[in-house]
């Protein structure tokens, strides 16, 4: 029955993406508030000095967020405070506050945090302290703010980068040929310079210049911390998205090389921008846009690569799961639901029959070792499914004999399916974009590379497995001796900070966001670059 549910669901096999978070450290325990039968608070009023506004910077991986805490005092004896963490949209956010002898606890249920300080400095106009929640733990130090102004905030030296501001500007070139119109931003360090510099290149379809995903914003956010710890970040939206012209699917992987050869020399004529350090960083297929970049004759000053694939294209497209529809999801979703359901029903059966826990307990086991089991062949049958319909779509010269042939497949397939998605699926896979990916190899160009290098992969990444393709990258490019690859631990194709590690909003919702960590090795290798 299980394998007639699973197999009834139209043979469907859904991808799995990792969903990120906000902060990266040490994993800690989940903090609580603290309860007021272990401790006794002290009257407040013995401590009067402590209403106001507090200001300062929390110091996470990659850089600071500000941190404020207003607290008020509405009578004698007692002390009102709420938490703003603008960064992340959080304003106002109750915190209940306990006094020990000269020590203050703050905590904020909504966002699990405490921090936990002592009145210092002259007057008593900071407060010293740790800041603590899960994922961080950290020391804080918050200025009391003038209550005529803004207030300052007096930022302690915890990273060996120095920020900085920026400003942005809008940028227009041309690529050629074809006299392709490409628009974008520019985000530059406020001063004289000259400023390392580097471009970013999404990954395959169609992106906008910040790579939007939702409201994940994947180059606005890279471009942002760059820009504010000393590099250029120049970011285009792609042909035929934004305010660029041209066609992305008539655009092949070779044509998106000339658009960044197009960005570099738009770069290096800046005079706040440095020539010799002005590289570029991709995302996925645009990390292959980079190293084949980088085997031209005019190559960038470094390249920096985030998911780049090191197979053949039709290799590295096969083993990707097939796009399905919302229908196609929601059927399989039930499949695996109504044959679960089945389990446990036949597992109550077998407690009101007389049969023991460990009994119970055995066939339950037994049953989810063969739904782990179907739903693996149904994936590896879909799998091979998937490379059959790419290596026709390679073999047939003919558009329309290939898109007879794939239509074909793809409604006896799914046979549910709506017959215009088979033959948008087909019209996809048979754009100039497709057919000369799946032929694509990344490998002949790498030993002609010779600038610096830096392989960076998640290793929870579903759509480059990061094992595979670091490993073919590195062997391609070992007669660089200027290449370094990193494994970045729990990261996804995105390089999503991990869904366990972010911090609410006020609503309860995460957004995810890009992990510090990635932001940091990207930063503090650029800024490598040239200084030796």
């Amino acid at each position: 029955m299980i394998r007639k549910l699973l197999r009834n669901a139209g043979k469907v096999v859904i991808g799995v993406g990792l969903w990120p978070a906000v902060v990266l450290g040490q994993a800690s325990a989940p903090i609580r508030p603290d309860s007021a039968a272990q401790h006794s608070a002290a009257p407040v009023a013995s401590m009067p000095s402590v209403a106001g506004v507090w200001k300062g910077p929390l110091s996470i991986p990659g850089g600071t967020l500000p941190v404020q805490i207003s607290i008020i005092q509405p009578g004698a004896n007692k002390l009102i405070a709420t938490l703003d963490l603008p960064a992340k949209r959080l304003n106002k956010v109750p915190a209940s506050l306990t006094l020990r002898g000269d020590t203050l606890i703050f905590y904020a249920a909504t966002v699990d945090c405490r921090f936990v300080c002592t009145q210092a400095g002259e007057a008593g106009q900071e407060l010293r302290g740790v800041w603590s929640q899960p994922g961080l733990r950290v020391p804080l130090v918050l200025q009391r703010a003038d209550p005529n102004g803004a207030g300052t905030v007096a930022v302690e030296k915890t990273a060996a980068v120095k920020a900085t501001t920026y400003h942005i500007e809008a940028v227009r070139l041309t690529s050629q040929p074809g006299n392709v119109a490409l628009a974008g931003t520019l985000s530059i360090p406020d001063g004289a310079g000259p400023f390392p510099a580097a471009m970013l290149l999404s990954d395959m379809g169609s992106q906008d210049r910040d790579s939007r995903q939702g409201s994940y914003r994947f180059f606005a956010d890279i471009a942002a911390t760059l820009a504010r710890q000393g590099i250029a970040v120049l970011r285009l939206d792609d042909r035929g998205v934004g305010e660029s012209s041209g066609n992305g699917p008539l655009a092949t992987t070779a044509d998106l090389m000339r658009d960044a050869q197009a960005g570099l020399s738009y770069l290096r004529i800046r005079p706040s921008i440095d020539p010799a350090r002005t590289g570029l960083i991709g995302h996925g297929e645009g990390g292959n846009v980079a190293l084949l970049a980088a085997a031209q004759p005019v190559p960038p000053g470094f390249v920096v690569t985030l998911a780049a694939s090191g197979l053949v294209g039709l290799d590295l497209l096969a083993s990707q799961a097939e796009p399905l529809s919302a229908a196609d999801t929601a059927r399989t979703g039930q499949a695996r639901r109504q044959a679960w359901a089945e389990v446990l029903a036949k597992a109550a059966k077998l407690r009101t029959s007389g049969s023991n826990s460990a009994q119970v307990e055995t066939y339950v086991a037994q049953q989810r070792l063969k739904i782990k089991s179907e739903e693996r062949k149904q994936t590896e049958a879909t799998l091979k499914f998937r490379r059959t319909m790419l290596e026709i779509v390679r073999q047939t010269a003919s558009n329309d004999q290939a898109q007879a042939i794939v239509v074909n497949m793809l409604r006896q397939r799914y046979p549910d399916q709506d017959p215009a998605l088979a033959r948008a699926r087909a019209t996809d896979l048979l754009t100039p974009w497709y057919r000369y990916y799946l032929k694509f190899d990344p490998q002949p160009s790498l030993a002609d590379v010779q600038c610096p290098v830096l392989l960076l992969n998640g290793t929870d990444d579903a759509e480059v497995n990061a094992a595979t393709n670091l490993t073919a990258l590195e062997k391609g490019l070992k007669g660089n001796k200027r290449v370094s690859a990193r494994r970045l631990p729990g990261l996804n194709h995105w390089f999503q900070t991990p869904a366990a590690e972010r911090i609410a909003a006020a609503d309860g919702t995460v957004e995810p966001v890009v992990a510090p960590v990635l932001l940091t090795a990207v930063r503090d290798w650029v800024l490598q670059q040239g200084s030796r």
